[in-house]
């Protein structure tokens, strides 16, 4: 009796020793902002940690469940009972009402992710006058905060994300949305209320589905929505949206199987070049995880850039290369420009390689 006793007692120290001991230990793992202005600009918090692992740590990723969520963090490794942060950045405009936002942060001790989370209640503004300095961009007799559609991050996936954008009627007439729109079949729009009047605010809804589109990165389709404005009716916008794949939902052991992307080098140089001339570099990759590494797409962000590379599936241990082809055309001086792979990663499905150059008159 007294051996089992003992046991059991052994279990639960041991039970209650791994709740505790975490490898980072925050002050607190959720923050609530409460209410927030919707108009009030971004709002922060830091999530303040000390490292209890024994050894040095590094947080490899911080992974924000939305494109309104922009995540900071200490970058540098962090040494055994020394501190660090993980920032947290919302933006409110555009989203009122209740948010619960997750980030969700990898480390190099173990393939356990830590998850995060900042919550509150965007408010709009009251039933007062609607500052015309907040809607300056004019579609017709609509005033709108902008003449795009900015949905952020969207994931791969088979349903549709959905943001609202304010609008109000600035002219003397009433301005009815006739439920007619045109747009690619993974763009929804809705106008609510589909009647404003003269003064009246509502809300653009777009809804997105990132699967039908299927493409990796940063997309942009354009919509017509038909109303009976005197000035002009059918109204055309341009919808931006950046898709990458969602890996939020996989568990520890799946994590610890699953591929890894690892640059050899994050950052390039290309030095002096001549303009209008064509230069090119190379990035070597390896797959050091433990699952086939897929390579979804590699973009650059100009048009003065082509990337591409040479293999698209990659066996654990493999390795390739990307083509990096740079072209400033008319451009001089000293120029900054990235490249992004999307890739099967779930540790880090985003990665970007950054260069620099100068170009010579």
């Amino acid at each position: 009796m007294r051996i089992k006793l003992t046991f059991v007692l052994v279990v639960l120290a041991v039970s209650v020793f791994a709740q505790v001991a975490k490898p980072l230990q925050f002050r607190e793992e959720s923050f609530d902002f409460g209410p927030v202005k919707e108009n009030g600009g971004s709002v922060m918090h830091e999530f303040l940690f000390t490292n209890n692992s024994g050894r040095h740590l590094k947080i490899l990723t911080v992974q924000a469940s939305c494109g309104c969520t922009t995540p900071a963090w200490t970058r540098e490794p962090i040494g055994p009972g020394k501190t660090g942060f993980i920032q947290a950045s919302y933006d409110p405009k555009g989203r009122p009402g209740y948010f619960n936002k997750s980030l969700t942060v990898t480390t190099d001790f173990d393939s356990n992710p830590i998850v995060l989370q900042i919550k509150g209640q965007v408010t709009t503004e009251g039933s007062g006058p609607i500052s015309p300095t907040e809607f300056q961009t004019a579609n017709g007799n609509w005033k709108l905060k902008s003449g795009s559609f900015n949905l952020g991050k969207v994931y791969l996936k088979d349903e549709f994300t959905v943001r609202d954008f304010p609008v109000y009627n600035g002219g003397t007439k009433a301005v009815t949305y006739s439920g007619t729109f045109v747009a690619p079949p993974y763009i929804k729009v809705d106008v609510q209320p589909k009647t404003l009047a003269p003064g009246e605010k509502g809300n653009i809804k777009i809804s997105y589905n990132g699967k039908q589109k299927g493409r990796y990165g940063f997309q942009s389709d354009n919509i017509e929505i038909q109303t009976d404005d005197e000035t002009n009716p059918n109204k055309s916008f341009s919808v931006y949206a950046t898709l990458e794949e969602n890996f939020k939902d996989l568990k520890p052991e799946e994590l610890a199987k699953a591929p890894q992307l690892h640059l050899d080098a994050s950052t390039l140089d290309f030095g002096k070049i001549r303009p209008n001339a064509t230069t090119v570099r190379e990035v070597q990759f390896t797959n050091t995880g433990k699952r086939e590494l897929q390579i979804r797409s590699v973009q650059g962000n100009c048009t003065c850039i082509t990337a591409s590379a040479n293999k698209t599936s990659l066996k654990p241990g493999e390795s390739g290369s990307i083509k990096i082809e740079f072209n400033p055309m008319d451009r001089k001086g000293t120029q900054q420009k990235a490249v992004t792979v999307y890739t099967n990663d779930p540790q880090g499905p985003v990665q970007r390689l950054t260069f620099t150059a100068y170009v010579e008159d």
